[in-house]
Order: C-alpha cells, then sequence, then structure tokens
C-alpha cells in the first residue's frame, strides 16, 4: 500500500531528470554512465531497454504496454537500491498486472516478448490503471518492439 501511496503523492526527487526528447529515430543505447545525456525518442527492444536500468546507465526507462517511459524522476523507487528496481530496464506490464514486483514477474532482454495473453480480466484491469498512471506522470521516449531473431 505505501508503494501506492508514495506513487500517486510522490516521495522527493533525488535527482535531476538529465533527459530531454530529440528527434525520432532508432535508439542506440550503447551509453554508460559516463555519458548520460540525452535519450533519442524511438523505438526500443528489450536488449536495449535493459541498459536503462540505472546501472549500466543513469537513465531509468520502464516499458508498460509497449510503451517506454522515462523514470529517472522517479529513482528512488526504480533506481538500484529502490523497492522496484526489478522494473528498471524492464517491460513491467506483467509485474504492474500481477502487483508483483519480484524479478520473477519480468522477462529478461534475451527472452521471447510478454503477450499477456493469459491475464484475467481484473489483472488487465490493473494493468490498464498503471498504464494510465505511467503515461500521465512520465516522459514517453518510445515504443517496445521485439528484436528479430531473439525476442520473437
Amino acid at each position: 500500500m505505501s508503494f501506492l501511496v508514495n506513487l500517486f503523492f510522490g516521495g522527493y526527487n533525488t535527482s535531476k531528470d538529465p533527459t530531454s526528447a530529440a528527434e525520432v529515430s532508432d535508439v542506440d543505447a550503447q551509453g554508460s554512465k559516463d555519458n548520460a545525456g540525452p535519450i533519442v525518442e524511438g523505438k526500443f527492444y528489450p536488449r536495449t531497454l535493459y541498459k536503462f536500468n540505472g546501472h549500466d546507465h543513469e537513465n531509468i526507462l520502464i516499458a508498460v504496454k509497449g510503451e517506454v517511459f522515462d523514470c529517472s524522476q522517479s529513482r528512488q523507487f526504480y533506481g538500484p537500491s529502490g523497492p522496484y528496481s526489478s522494473f528498471a530496464g524492464h517491460d513491467a506490464s506483467r509485474g504492474l498486472a500481477l502487483n508483483s514486483y519480484d524479478l520473477d514477474a519480468v522477462r529478461g532482454w534475451d527472452q521471447p516478448m510478454d503477450t499477456l495473453d493469459d491475464l484475467t480480466p481484473q489483472q488487465q484491469e490493473s494493468l490498464d490503471s498503471w498504464y494510465d498512471f505511467f503515461k500521465n506522470k512520465y516522459p514517453r521516449l518510445g515504443t517496445l518492439e521485439p528484436e528479430p531473431g531473439v525476442n520473437m
């Protein structure tokens, strides 16, 4: 319950959000903490999204229902020491639908993308609510798409 209270009513901001939306193109996520500059808006593969987990890159990106959001402003929740760090750099859709914050609720970058076909109507409704939350709180940076030969 405290997770919901903190998300809806906010916590304190422990870092500045160094990202800015730029022109649309495919995302080159070769970055590390040394080059935590602007992230270009565009298409993300699970492999490129994974690099934005707060460890490998300063920015924290999370996908929900195929949309990628910049959650860097909530580092205290999604950052490496945050209670919901398992979502950073991943598609968090299943975890949000199931209200599970365990690493088991997200797929690795080298696994097939989760179709979410087996969600119950209640789980789908929960996911839709979370999607609306992310859409209204965080900047949208692009879409999450399967990488040919890896996530299909």
